[in-house]
C-alpha cells in the first residue's frame, strides 16, 4: 500500500488558491442518478446473471453494466442504462420486454430486448411505498394488530434510505412479476412494473431472512433463501407458505421445471422435489463447493455450476449429476443455455461460452 502523502493537504490548498476557489473534486452523484459508463471491458468485468431475450443474450453486472449479444456470445455490445448501481438478476418473459434488479432497490425495464433500459423503481421509493401500503391496511382493518408491525417495518425502510438490495426477479409474462431481496423484501407487479405492491406480510418468514432466489414453472412460484428457507405461493391462502427443507444452510438458487424443482446452495447442497415442494430428496453432487448457478438445455438436461466453475450435468431431471470437463475453471454466477448446444456463463471474469461436451 502506498503510504499517505504528508504533503497532500498542502498540495490541495495550493490547487484551490491557484484555481481561485474552483472545486477540484467532482460533485458526488448518487449511483441511482448516474448512468452506467460506457466501457470496452463491460463484457469482461464482473457480471452476475445472464438470460435470453428471444435469440439475444443479455447479461447484467457491476456498476450498472448490461451487455447483449446477437451471435450466441461471441461478440457483445453495451446497453444504455440510467443507473450505475450493481445489478444482480435479469429476466425476459418475452423476446422484447425484460426486467433487471439490483442494489439500492433498483428495478429496470427494457422494451427493446435489452438494448436500452429505464428505471421503474429504486430504494429511495421502496420505503415510502411499503409504509403507505401498510398504513392503508391498518386504516382499513383497525382491529388487526399485525398491521402496526408492518407499518413500523415500513418506517424503518424509509429511515434507512436507498440501501435495499434486490437479489432476484421473475416474471410469468409481460405484466405479472416479482422482485425479492434482503430481509424478506418482496414486491409484486400486475401491470408490467408501473406499480409495485409489498408482500412482506404474505410470507412465512417470521425471522425476516434474505430471499435469494425466485423461480416460476407453470402456475407455481418458488422462493429460496437463508437458513434453508423454501417458500411456495399458495393461491388459496394468498401467501408464500413454508415448505419442508432438507438443509438449514443458505440456498443460493431455485430452478423450477414442469417436472421437478431443484434448490441449490452452500457446500454443494442440492435438493430435488417432484411433488411441488411437499417433500425433498438430497442430491449428491460429489462437490463440497457452493452451487451458484443452474440452467436447463433444449434437450431437458439440467446443468449446475459451482462457485469455482465446475459444471455438473443431469440426464434424468436432476436426480443425479455427472461432472463435466470445463477446464480452465472460472467462477460462475449465472448461466443460460444458448440457442446453440452450449452454456453461456457469467461471473467475476465476465462472459464465457462453454461448448457442449459429452459426459466423460
Amino acid at each position: 500500500m502506498v503510504p499517505f502523502n504528508k504533503y497532500a493537504p498542502l498540495a490541495l490548498a495550493l490547487a484551490l488558491a491557484c484555481g481561485h476557489g474552483v472545486a477540484v473534486a467532482a460533485e458526488y452523484v448518487d449511483v441511482l442518478d448516474l448512468p452506467a459508463k460506457p466501457s470496452a471491458l463491460a463484457a469482461t468485468g464482473p457480471l452476475r446473471d445472464v438470460t435470453r431475450a428471444g435469440a439475444r443474450l443479455v447479461a447484467v453486472g457491476a456498476r450498472g453494466h448490461v451487455v447483449f449479444s446477437d451471435n450466441q456470445g461471441r461478440d457483445w455490445q453495451q446497453a444504455k442504462v440510467p443507473v450505475s448501481a450493481d445489478l444482480n438478476a435479469v429476466v425476459f418473459p418475452t423476446a422484447s420486454e425484460g426486467w433487471a434488479v439490483g442494489n439500492d432497490g433498483v428495478v429496470l425495464h427494457s422494451r427493446d430486448a435489452g438494448a436500452s433500459w429505464e428505471k421503474q423503481l429504486d430504494g429511495r421509493q421502496i420505503g415510502a411505498l411499503v409504509l403507505a401500503h401498510y398504513q392503508a391496511r391498518a386504516l382499513a382493518e383497525p382491529g388487526d394488530a399485525q398491521w402496526s408491525t408492518w407499518v413500523a417495518e415500513g418506517q424503518r425502510l424509509v429511515e434507512e434510505g436507498a440501501d435495499k438490495p434486490l437479489l432476484d426477479v421473475a416474471f410469468t409474462d409481460a405484466l405479472h412479476g416479482y422482485a425479492v431481496g434482503v430481509f424478506n423484501l418482496i414486491l409484486r407487479t400486475d401491470d408490467g412494473g408501473r406499480s409495485w405492491v409489498p408482500m412482506q406480510a404474505q410470507t412465512d418468514n417470521p425471522q425476516g431472512l434474505h430471499l435469494t432466489s425466485i423461480a416460476t414453472a407453470d402456475d407455481a412460484v418458488y422462493i429460496a433463501g437463508e437458513q434453508g428457507l423454501l417458500l411456495k405461493w399458495s393461491a388459496g391462502q394468498q401467501r408464500f407458505t413454508a415448505l419442508p427443507s432438507p438443509y438449514q444452510g443458505t440456498w443460493f438458487g431455485v430452478l423450477a421445471t414442469p417436472h421437478a424443482v431443484l434448490a441449490y446452495g452452500l457446500r454443494g447442497h442440492v435438493a430435488r422435489s417432484t411433488d411441488g415442494g411437499q417433500s425433498w430428496a438430497k442430491v449428491d453432487t460429489g462437490l463440497p463447493l457452493s452451487i451458484t448457478a443452474a440452467s436447463q438445455d433444449a434437450s431437458g438436461d439440467i446443468w449446475l455450476f459451482s462457485q469455482a466453475g465446475h459444471a455438473l450435468r443431469s440426464h434424468d431431471g436432476g436426480a443425479g449429476f455427472t461432472l463435466q470437463a470445463t477446464a480452465p475453471l472460472a467462477p460462475v454466477a449465472g448461466a443460460v443455455q444458448g440457442l446453440a448446444d452450449g452454456n453461456v456463463l457469467v461471473g467475476e471474469r465476465g462472459v464465457r461460452v462453454l461448448p457442449a461436451r459429452q459426459d466423460p
